[in-house]
Parts: C-alpha cells; structure tokens; sequence
C-alpha cells in the first residue's frame, strides 16, 4: 500500500509540474513582432506583410465587420506615409508581451508611444498605441489596434478649411 501511495504522489507531482509558459517578454513571436514594428517605421511594406498570414484580418480602431486584409492595411499605410515627414515609435516607451490564453490561443501584445511629424504644419504628435496580435504558426493571423488620432483630424481638417481655394484644387489632382 505505501508503495501504490508512493507511486500516486510521484505521479501526480510530475504532471503537476507542467513547465507551461503562459505568459513572457521573450518570445519567437515577439521578436517577429518587433520586425513588424520596423518594418513599419521603415516604410518597408514588403518585409512587414511577409509575417502575416495570407487571411489575416487587421482590426485597427475598427469592429470586426470592417476589418481589413493585409493589402488594405499596407495601402493605408502608404497614404499616411504620404503626408508624415516621419514616423517611429519611442524605443524607451515600447513594451512587448506575449500570453497563451486558456484557449491555447497566442498572442503578442504591444504598448508604445508613436511619434509623427504631419507634413502640412510640421507639427509632432505623440499618439499612445496598444495593438494586441494573435499567432498561428508564426504568422499574425489577426491583430487589433487602439489609439486616438483625433488631434492630427481635427488639424488636418482645419488646415483644409485654412487653405485657399487653388490649394486644394491641387492637392485633388
């Protein structure tokens, strides 16, 4: 009998001890991440969709009906590469993250400070971003971003009302 015991308490002491990683800041997928991050602030389109899936969906500061694929997401951020002298995230201000949730789900969670300067008025704007990304395979297959980029609107839109009439006639050709 004490040796049944003795048996049960090893055994259930070895599956006890499961060495699950659910939570970490060093990561494969956190270093992909971080290369999506560069290549962003790079402008280098093709090196940042290489680490999405072909059916990724990118919900930035959208619902899921209004999601976008890959090519729209590289698309939006060309045309606001095109009015921004230049763009980065905070080095100091950056913090990474992966968690497996209870559904064995991965994901890469992102925190910074992104920094833009609007070409128009040469104004920096400082825009706190968390964006939250989940892995299959080491790819991104959906990524979901918050921030508020109602102060550059509200001055792009007074910049528009400000303009004279032929400078926004060129601006539409």
């Amino acid at each position: 009998m004490k040796k049944i015991m003795l048996i049960v308490i090893i055994i259930a002491t070895i599956t006890a001890c499961k060495n699950e990683v659910r939570y970490t800041q060093n990561s494969p997928e956190i270093e992909t991440y971080k290369k999506v991050i560069t290549a962003y602030e790079m402008g280098s389109w093709e090196s940042m969709v290489i680490h999405y899936s072909d059916t990724a969906k990118i919900l930035n500061n959208v619902n899921k009906k209004n999601a976008q694929t890959v090519a729209q997401l590289v698309a939006q951020n060309k045309q606001d590469a095109a009015i921004f002298s230049s763009w980065k995230y905070v080095p100091e201000e950056s913090e990474y993250e992966m968690v497996v949730t209870d559904k064995q789900e991965t994901w890469v969670n992102f925190w910074g400070l992104w920094q833009g300067r609007l070409t128009l008025n040469n104004q920096l704007y400082e825009i706190p971003v968390h964006i939250t990304a989940r892995f299959i395979d080491g790819k991104i297959v959906r990524e979901v971003g918050y921030w508020d980029i109602s102060a550059i609107a509200l001055d792009l839109q007074q910049l528009k009302e400000d303009a004279p009439p032929e400078a926004i006639m060129e601006t539409k050709e």
